[in-house]
């Protein structure tokens, strides 16, 4: 099975009936209900990362049993769709991205699973190749880039944004970590697919990031940007490349995946 974690207009990019299940993990509930129905020949679950209702920041999302919840329903591969911010005034409005690497500047989110146990994770290479492939292949997608992740839930500073994009960072967004460590823990493959839905503040002029702009983009582009995880979704090939992850972490695992 299939995984999306996104936005609550992708409940209609399903081909069939669906079924809800309320699913419940040692990190108590994810952030939503899930979704479960079929994307061409793929059985997919769909988990609305922010909520039903937008009811989560991206600090508080429940991420460690948002992932928990759909490694235990049988998912194996997550696309992960999400809106972000370009750091480059090349990469406008509208586009789509596949990054390939990230950059952590969160503080305080629960980003593991192995509390105890002293188990070391290989992350050099963030996202699932096979993924990124399935998505990088479409047209008019930008294929790589680090994306930074910031704390949220406010916007960067213009010196922060000139900073990032001084680093060589082309993306800012605030939910892509932990989500995609925690999907290495479960040795989940997963690979995250960025819209652009605003230049930064400090790589712009202007008044800066609003929230009321990003979410008008996002709807602007929700059906194009639908299509192509859809698309990503019937090209991912059979093998899967993530399993057995935690194979050189050099200690016994504290508990048994799901």
């Amino acid at each position: 099975m299939l995984g999306v974690i996104g936005g609550t207009g992708f409940y209609t990019f399903f081909d069939s009936d669906t079924r809800t299940v309320h699913p419940d993990t040692p990190w108590g509930e994810p952030s939503a209900p899930i979704t479960i129905g079929a994307v061409g020949d793929h059985e997919v679950a769909f988990l609305p990362r922010h909520g039903a209702k937008h009811e989560y920041s991206a600090h508080t999302v429940p991420y460690r049993a948002n992932m928990w919840a759909l490694r235990a329903l049988g998912v194996r591969r997550v696309f992960a769709p999400c809106a972000v911010g370009s750091l480059n005034p090349a990469i406008e409005r509208g586009a789509v991205v596949v990054p390939d690497q990230l950059v952590d500047r969160t503080s305080g989110r629960a980003d593991t699973y192995f509390d105890t146990g002293g188990v070391h994770t290989s992350f050099a290479d963030p996202y699932c190749p096979t993924l990124r492939t399935a998505a990088t292949v479409l047209p008019d997608v930008v294929d790589g880039g680090t994306m930074v992740v910031i704390q949220g839930p406010r916007f960067s500073t213009r010196a922060e944004s000139q900073w990032f994009a001084a680093a060589g960072f082309s993306l800012v967004n605030m939910t892509g970590y932990p989500e995609a460590i925690l999907a290495r823990e479960l040795e989940l493959c997963y690979a995250a697919i960025a819209l652009i839905t605003d230049v930064d503040a400090g790589v712009a002029v202007g008044e800066g990031v609003k929230g009321v702009d990003v979410f008008a983009e996002f709807g602007q582009n929700i059906e194009m940007f639908k299509q192509l995880v859809r698309s990503a979704i019937g090209g991912v090939a059979a093998e899967r490349t993530c399993t057995h992850c935690l194979q050189h972490a050099g200690v016994p695992l504290p508990f048994e995946l799901p």
